[in-house]
């Protein structure tokens, strides 16, 4: 499959609406059971810890961290739908390839969620956190050495997402409003 050139990804990207900076949706959610997996489900259940249940977050580990454990502020990775939509070439079907659990319609930016910004999906409060989401090897082989370039390049933006922690346990569902919270998770924001 032929991969969207840099120009093109800079062109359809500048084309996006605004992404919500408040009441944003999930619009898929994937599961990772085992590696280059991918299940494609309406609701899963998260823990502190442990991130969704049924995927390999745990078990796979991670080679960067001393211990060679899952890293802490890697529970869940979340990108923004469009974007992924974009780099797929409008291609649903190759958006679970990007490795993401959740996949909403929300801004990602460091101006709307800094790192330590707490919001709510369903019943689960998330915590972003400082670790980077960055595009890996293989993203830039399912989706291109220009899209990878293209996630990379903005470090306010985020284009290849965010890493997330779990705060509260709780499921989360396609379609559910994402809403920003304070430290407390009271409701307002930004952080007091």
């Amino acid at each position: 499959m032929a991969h969207l050139t840099t120009e093109e990804i800079n062109a359809r990207v500048a084309a996006l609406p605004a992404a919500p900076a408040d009441g944003g949706s999930v619009t898929t959610l994937v599961i990772r059971p085992d590696t280059d997996e991918r299940e494609i489900v309406s609701t899963i259940s998260v823990a502190p810890g442990t991130g969704v249940a049924g995927d390999n977050y745990v078990a796979r580990g991670d080679s960067k961290t001393p211990d060679g454990k899952a890293h802490p502020e890697a529970q869940l990775a979340v990108m923004n739908a469009a974007i992924l939509d974009v780099l797929s070439d409008g291609d649903e079907e190759r958006w679970p390839l990007a490795g993401d659990q959740l996949l909403v319609d929300f801004d990602l930016s460091t101006d709307n969620l800094p790192a330590g910004s707490r919001f709510s999906i369903g019943t689960a409060i998330f915590e972003v956190a400082n670790k980077p989401h960055n595009g890996c090897a293989k993203f830039a082989q399912r989706f291109g050495i220009d899209a990878s370039r293209f996630v990379n390049s903005d470090k306010v933006q985020r284009y290849r997402g965010i890493n997330v922690m779990v705060v509260t346990e709780g499921d989360v569902s396609v379609g559910d409003t994402i809403t920003k919270l304070d430290a407390k998770g009271d409701g307002s924001y930004p952080p007091s």
